[in-house]
């Protein structure tokens, strides 16, 4: 199979990207539903309703804002700023998500956590889209430096580069288990285990964005990993209490 990959349907070609896309979203909402019917959820049905309009208008918004950031010094044109209200990221919908969560429950007067339902459709639908980032290659940006690696994969531009869209599947396959086998046994306060997740992805993709050809603007990092380290000092109880325990 060539990368990027393009399959053809009655002669047009199809975005395989954006049909894993928009499936990733619908397995993953579907997941969701199935997760709520086999839980006690101690949030109202109006209220878990407000806070899913919550998280998916943050997301958008914070998808958008985040990609635009990725690269704010682009040349201004007409189809350089078509292209940036274009760009979007999951970090940033990740992110602006939950602030839209959290905005939402002060709305609502809702006091319960209300994380743990989503991380495991959550990481679904990375899962899912991250196959398309893969099939898609060079043409989107999930791709890595050039290396010399056993593990370089020439992804449409015949340059060996890290696939760090497949270094995420596994990552993510990993989270789901050990996240998987945490709830299992482990007794853990409600919104523990959302907390968790975001802590070990955010600093999963701080980490693998050096091998990304990124800009770095600020300090040596890039706009992801300023993010990721926002993320991180928004979980800064959690860490510290994750530390002394281990301790």
């Amino acid at each position: 199979m060539q990368i990027p990959f393009e399959p053809q349907l009655f002669g047009y070609n199809i975005n395989i990207h954006l049909v894993l896309e928009y499936l990733a979203f619908f397995i993953a909402f579907r997941y969701y539903i199935l997760l709520k019917r086999k839980s006690n959820d101690v949030i109202s049905s109006n209220n878990r309703l407000s806070i899913i309009l919550g998280a998916a208008l943050g997301a958008l918004i914070g998808s958008r804002l985040v990609g635009f950031l990725e690269n704010p010094l682009v040349n201004i044109s007409q189809e350089n700023i078509i292209q940036l209200l274009n760009t979007k990221t999951i970090m940033g919908g990740l992110f602006g998500g939950l602030l839209g969560v959290e905005i939402a429950k002060k709305c609502i007067g809702e006091t319960q956590s209300s994380g743990d339902l989503f991380v495991f459709p959550i990481i679904l639908g990375i899962f899912i889209g991250r196959i398309g980032c893969f099939l898609s290659g060079i043409n989107e940006f999930t791709y890595g430096i050039e290396t010399t690696s056993v593990f370089g994969m020439d992804l449409g531009d015949r340059i060996l580069r890290h696939p760090l869209a497949l270094y995420e599947l596994v990552f993510l396959i990993i989270l789901f288990l050990c996240l998987k086998q945490i709830k299992n046994t482990a007794a853990l306060k409600s919104g523990v285990l959302f907390k968790w997740f975001m802590i070990l992805y955010f600093t999963f993709r701080f980490f693998i964005e050096f091998l990304k050809p990124n800009v770095f603007y600020l300090f040596g990092l890039s706009t992801i990993q300023i993010l990721c380290l926002i993320c991180l000092l928004y979980y800064h109880k959690t860490l510290l209490n994750i530390f002394k325990n281990a301790r």
